[in-house]
């Protein structure tokens, strides 16, 4: 798979990485041993960015994702998170720690758990309100200095945010979610991302799934799916949604790919300094999504796409109450 060149760092992902969030926790039933063949097999086709938290499965994705890669670890980028806390009995949220000592004990205990002694690539989850984002960015500028970890990035945070955290150390990659379902980094966000050289990682580029065409109504989801409780997954939303679907399956079809791969591919024809982690607990999937890679979108197609579906169609809130309020949009 080709690479793109993400930040003034230089480090080079694969156009479209896996995002191992699901293979823990959120989107049903796990298996273990499926997850492991799929990370493997997502090494096997040229994936070569992998994506975890130590919020994801309250560790659990960290340790899956450690073994999975153990026998070709330096030959990945591997990227983590930190900053959210959950309860270590029961993994409830219980807030967000940007403090220096939370964020290097953190990333302390996710090296170990990932088997390495240094990350490619460490966000910091969210925002802490109480803790100014330069503090937290020194505390991560530190982790640079000691090798524990090559580059920084922010995930879910404003422009003004980027702009003052990058004062204290470049920045390699904003993390947001963005596709067809969510265009709001356009606005502001990727724009200085370019203007300051830093790269963008779009994440749920498939609308958690929603772009995939399958999910028809939040009743067919099972009863541990975080979609259930998602606005614009919601029965007086969908319906008006599912418009969308209609709209690229007709386009995938005209043009020889799936609906996935047509979805994928526009995010990715955004720009050369945008790349896309994608989640998915089966290699099917896995091997369908990877050949978006390869759909190009002339310059037509993606003003067919923009016409079609504009900007602010999809009907309903992105997240709900809860979890927007985390976000430093």
């Amino acid at each position: 798979m080709d690479k793109r060149i993400i930040g003034s760092n230089n480090l080079q992902m694969s156009k479209i990485g896996l995002g191992c969030m699901g293979l823990s926790e959120c989107y049903g039933k796990t298996n273990d041993a499926e997850s492991i063949k799929t990370i493997h097999k997502a090494f096997d086709l040229g994936v070569n960015h992998f994506d975890t938290a130590d919020y994801y499965g309250a560790g659990h994705n960290e340790q899956l994702l450690g073994k999975a890669v153990a026998e070709f670890r330096h030959k990945i980028i591997l990227a983590s998170k930190v900053g959210l806390i959950r309860d270590k009995q029961h993994g409830e949220y219980r807030g967000v720690d940007g403090s220096p000592q939370h964020l290097k004990k953190a990333c302390e205990a996710s090296l170990k758990r990932l088997k390495t002694d240094y990350l490619d690539l460490l966000y910091l989850h969210r925002v802490d309100l109480d803790t100014p984002i330069e503090v937290s960015m020194a505390a991560l500028s530190d982790l640079v200095k000691e090798g524990k970890i090559l580059n920084i990035g922010l995930s879910e945070v404003c422009a003004e945010t980027i702009a003052r955290a990058n004062q204290v150390h470049q920045l390699t990659a904003i993390q947001s979610e963005y596709s067809l379902w969510c265009r709001e980094p356009e606005e502001k966000v990727i724009p200085l991302c370019r203007a300051l050289k830093i790269g963008f990682v779009a994440h749920g580029p498939l609308g958690k799934g929603f772009l995939t065409g399958t999910i028809q109504s939040v009743h067919s989801l099972s009863e541990d799916d975080l979609r259930r409780s998602l606005p614009r997954f919601q029965d007086e939303n969908i319906t008006h949604n599912l418009t969308i679907i209609s709209v690229l399956q007709e386009m995938a079809q005209s043009k020889g790919c799936t609906l996935p791969q047509l979805a994928l591919a526009w995010v990715l024809a955004q720009g050369d300094d945008i790349v896309a982690i994608s989640g998915t607990k089966t290699v099917s999937h896995l091997e369908e999504n990877l050949k978006a890679a390869n759909v190009q979108l002339s310059k037509k197609e993606l003003e067919e796409i923009t016409h079609r579906i504009p900007k602010n169609f999809p009907q309903g809130d992105l997240l709900p109450e809860s979890l927007a309020k985390l976000s430093n949009r």
